[in-house]
């Protein structure tokens, strides 16, 4: 254990050593003017004041903007998916829940991708359960110190054997998944590089090579990337927990820390199948105002990461003033279903002040729905939660996923699910 702590530790040092080293501002007062755009002013400066015209015409509008702009185009085509039982274990968890890893194999035009889903599904309850949905970020044998956990495909592209956080259990401290059976949900997870193994050269590798026009539209300004990509992946794990029989698919959570917190949101704004959105901790590009140009930023980005946005979004390194939208308008997009943004004090990275803005200016579509927003321009205190439909907190410490965090995603999700809390 205190290797691991060790090796979290030194992880954690060098992200932060690498995010002081691009030049971005943490100093409040050198956040520039600016004018956000408003999600209920149509582009032809007509205002929204019904749900129908929200859903209609000045949704779509934001939509395309985000596809064409940042996110990258997702394409129609469908790809096969083959969803097999690899493994079964009724008694994990000391009993109280069942485990199953469930092999996914995407297949077409000769070419194949493989993932792997690990669900873990409370014993205690005997009718459907609702579940909790999120990318893993080292491998779904990080989750725990169980032998029987099968080592993520995706880690093969970048991660050598032998890399310490290859080790079982390396993130299990960032995973309470007997917190969350014991409050009566399920957990499903898959590693994000079984989708697109996270490297700007290993594009070729990811899902996005199985498409008819990859190689004919891969360099299109439009054109989707890993972030989209990812977003896909998270919408076909949800087509097999519609079929998972001990599943509610009507109340499925997607959480998504950092860079897939990013992914989360544009995969709940996408597909309306998942019930509550949660992003943690996601930053620009995720819940933070870009106009802000505080912490990460369009310049850090789309050089550090070029391959996570469509090639369109380099014209805002620098120029965030010319953006025709911003975050508040993707959660916003969310609308009517419930919300939720956290931040972590010492994560100026990832810009709380901006996150919680963004959710405070998205309030006004989710009151044309006749929903409560966050109601206050004012940041509540650390770990004060403010739980309407669009939810915040801030907690101390840094950028990651605590205990802190997932116990008010479950309150979230126990309140808009209807459900007994514990």
């Amino acid at each position: 254990m205190k290797k691991l702590l060790l090796i979290t530790t030194l992880l954690l040092l060098g992200y932060v050593a690498q995010a002081q080293s691009r030049g971005e501002n943490y100093d409040e007062t050198k956040v520039p003017v600016y004018t956000l755009p408003d999600p209920l002013i149509c582009e032809n400066g007509e205002a929204v004041t019904t749900t129908g015209q929200w859903e209609t015409v000045r949704r779509p509008e934001i939509l395309r903007l985000f596809s064409t702009q940042m996110y990258g185009v997702t394409p129609n085509e469908s790809i096969p998916v083959d969803y097999r039982l690899l493994d079964e274990k009724t008694d994990a968890l000391a009993g109280k829940a069942t485990c199953k890893q469930i092999g996914l194999r995407f297949s077409k035009n000769g070419k194949e991708t493989e993932a792997i889903l690990l669900l873990y599904l409370p014993n205690a309850i005997k009718g459907k359960v609702p579940v909790f949905l999120s990318y893993n970020f080292m491998g779904n044998q990080s989750l725990d110190t169980d032998e029987n956990i099968l080592v993520s495909p995706g880690l093969k592209f970048v991660k050598s054997t032998d890399d310490p956080s290859m080790a079982r259990g390396f993130q299990k401290d960032r995973w309470p998944v007997e917190m969350i059976i014991d409050a009566g949900f399920g957990v499903a997870t898959m590693c994000y590089h079984d989708i697109f193994p996270d490297k700007a050269e290993l594009k070729d590798e990811s899902i996005l090579r199985l498409f008819s026009d990859y190689r004919q539209t891969k360099d299109n300004s439009e054109a989707w990337q890993a972030i989209g990509g990812w977003a896909w992946g998270l919408s076909r794990i949800m087509d097999y927990l519609e079929q998972e029989e001990k599943i509610n698919a009507e109340q499925v959570a997607l959480m998504g820390h950092s860079r897939q917190g990013k992914a989360s949101l544009w995969a709940g704004v996408q597909d309306e199948r998942f019930a509550i959105v949660i992003s943690n901790n996601s930053g620009c590009g995720g819940a933070a105002i870009s106009k802000r140009r505080y912490g990460e930023t369009f310049r850090i980005m789309t050089t550090s990461f070029p391959h996570w946005l469509c090639k369109a979004a380099e014209q805002y390194a620098d120029q965030e003033d010319k953006l025709p939208f911003d975050q508040h308008e993707l959660i916003a997009l969310v609308a009517p279903r419930p919300v939720y943004i956290a931040s972590a004090k010492e994560d100026r990275w990832a810009d709380p002040k901006g996150e919680f803005l963004a959710g405070v200016l998205a309030g006004p579509v989710y009151e044309l729905y006749g929903y409560k927003g966050l109601q206050t321009t004012e940041m509540p205190d650390l770990n004060r939660p403010i739980m309407n439909r669009i939810g915040y907190h801030i907690r101390p410490g840094k950028h990651d996923v605590t205990d802190i965090d997932w116990q008010n995603y479950i309150r979230f999700a126990q309140l808009h699910f209807g459900l007994k809390g514990k």
